[in-house]
């Protein structure tokens, strides 16, 4: 069973967070992506408890209410700050200068990416589902006669200013029939709009976006072994980008596809990654 805590970091950030597992475990960090929250890993705090683990899912920067700085002012959502709020939060609950697993979705793998590439003495595993190798998902961006331009188009429609209160409109129809539209349960949706589903959680969501415009990133050879788990019938994030990450992980590698699985892993599929995640991080221990 998760308890629901506070986390606050030496930056004066508090987080809101979901925790389970002995507090003298094996640390597990688990970053959320865009539009969902903690509550994307439901599934798998249990069973990560159950093996020992110190499992901690927060939500992100502007997600959580006490770690809100103005969206207005896009350098408070910088990649900089999106990576170091992972390590701060690691030392907040007693893993300062521990060695811990990181694990990340959409946009909590983007940090997760970022976290491998400036701390990979911290961590004895990363698993990312759904976000590809920065590079990658770059590469596969600027192909002429690729798909990934229209996959992402979305994003651009996040860096105009009505975007929030559109999304928001009659009972957030749009992130659900749209985003959410590939098979995620209602409940789930539930949950996450518990968290994101007001206007100044939503435009601090987005300021991810308009701080980071496409998701570029400064990103090398990831030096940790990896997982990279990716659904084949993700909307979002094709073949081009997904399978070409392992060519910028120089550790370790292994690439886990899930038939008829959309983009958003651990809501459409929890069972099946949680199982996957577990295996990864027993080959890798701390």
């Amino acid at each position: 069973m998760a308890d629901t805590t506070q986390i606050t970091t030496r930056s004066g950030l508090t987080f809101t967070a979901d925790v389970a597992g002995p507090a003298d475990g094996p640390l597990v960090l688990l970053l959320h992506g865009f539009p969902e929250s903690r509550h994307s890993w439901r599934a798998a705090l249990g069973p990560l408890a159950a093996a020992g683990y110190r499992a901690i899912a927060p939500d992100q920067r502007g997600y959580s209410p006490g770690a809100r700085p103005d969206p207005a002012e896009l350098s408070n959502y910088s990649f900089d700050k999106l990576v170091n709020d992972a390590i701060e939060i690691v030392a907040a609950v007693g893993g300062e200068g521990r060695r811990f697993h990181q694990v990340g979705h959409d946009w909590g793998g983007q940090v997760s990416w970022g976290v491998a590439s400036a701390h990979p003495g911290r961590l004895a595993s990363l698993t990312v589902m759904s976000r590809p190798h920065p590079k990658s998902f770059q590469r596969a961006l600027a192909r002429a006669d690729g798909d990934q331009k229209n996959r992402s188009r979305h994003h651009r429609a996040f860096l105009e200013p009505g975007t929030g209160p559109m999304l928001l409109a009659d009972n957030a129809r749009r992130l659900r029939d749209g985003l959410f539209g590939q098979g995620v349960p209602a409940a789930a949706m539930d949950e996450h709009l518990s968290v994101l589903g007001t206007p100044a959680a939503l435009e601090a969501a987005l300021a991810w976006y308009r701080a980071n415009k496409g998701l570029a990133a400064d990103i090398g050879t990831i030096a940790v072994p990896t997982l990279y788990i990716w659904g084949d019938a993700d909307a979002t994030v094709g073949p081009d980008a997904a399978k070409g990450t392992g060519d910028f992980v120089g550790s370790a590698f292994g690439m886990e596809v899930l038939p008829g699985v959309g983009h958003f892993v651990m809501d459409q599929a929890p069972a099946r990654a949680t199982d996957l995640l577990l295996a990864h991080l027993a080959k890798h221990p701390v």
